[in-house]
C-alpha cells in the first residue's frame, strides 16, 4: 500500500492569533513564576542592605528605594525580554501554547521585547482597555502588539510522542 505524503508543519502565517482569555491564562502562569523571583531579588536587596548596615526596620528611601524599584522592574521584564527573544515564549507561553513574533514571522528583537514590556502595562492601567482592543482589531492584536509590530500567535497541538515499549 503506497504511503500518504506527510502534508508540511504550519509555518506561523497560517497560525491564528491568540484570543484574550488564553492570553491572559499564560500571564496568570508566568506571575506565578515572578512571584518567586520578585521573592528572591527581595531576599538579595535586604542580604545587602543588612551588609550596608541599613536600617532594615523601614523601607528604602529617596534614591535608593527608587533603584530598588528599577532593579525589580528590569529583573521582572529581562525574563520577558530573555524568554521572547531567545524561543519566542515564556513558560506561560509554552503551556497555553502561545508565541511571540514579529511581522516577518521571527522571534522579536531584543528592541522591540523591551518596548513591549514599557507598552502592555498602559495596555492594562486604562482599565485593561488595550488588551479588550483585540476583540475589535481586525488583526486581534493588542495596543502592544500593534505598537512594537508583533503578534501573539497560538501553536497546534503537538501529537504525543509513542514510546518504544509501545511500538
Amino acid at each position: 500500500m503506497p504511503e500518504l505524503p506527510v502534508p508540511p508543519p504550519a509555518t506561523t502565517a497560517t497560525l491564528p492569533t491568540a484570543g484574550l482569555i488564553r492570553r491572559l491564562l499564560a500571564m496568570v502562569y508566568d506571575t506565578l513564576l515572578l512571584l518567586g523571583v520578585a521573592f528572591a531579588y527581595g531576599v538579595i536587596i535586604w542580604l545587602l542592605r543588612k551588609l550596608a548596615g541599613a536600617n532594615l526596620q523601614t523601607a528604602p528611601g529617596g534614591i535608593s528605594g527608587s533603584l530598588v524599584l528599577l532593579g525589580l522592574w528590569l529583573t521582572l521584564a529581562g525574563y520577558y525580554v530573555l524568554c521572547w527573544s531567545k524561543r519566542g515564549q515564556t513558560l506561560g507561553m509554552k503551556s497555553w501554547r502561545l508565541i511571540v513574533e514579529d511581522e516577518r514571522g521571527r522571534h522579536p528583537s531584543t528592541a522591540q521585547c523591551w518596548l513591549r514590556c514599557l507598552l502592555a502595562p498602559i495596555s492594562a492601567a486604562v482599565a485593561g482597555l488595550g488588551y479588550i482592543w483585540c476583540w475589535f482589531d481586525k488583526r486581534h492584536g493588542c495596543w502592544h502588539d500593534r505598537w512594537t509590530n508583533t503578534r501573539v500567535l497560538v501553536l497546534p497541538k503537538e501529537k504525543p510522542k509513542r514510546l518504544k515499549s509501545e511500538v
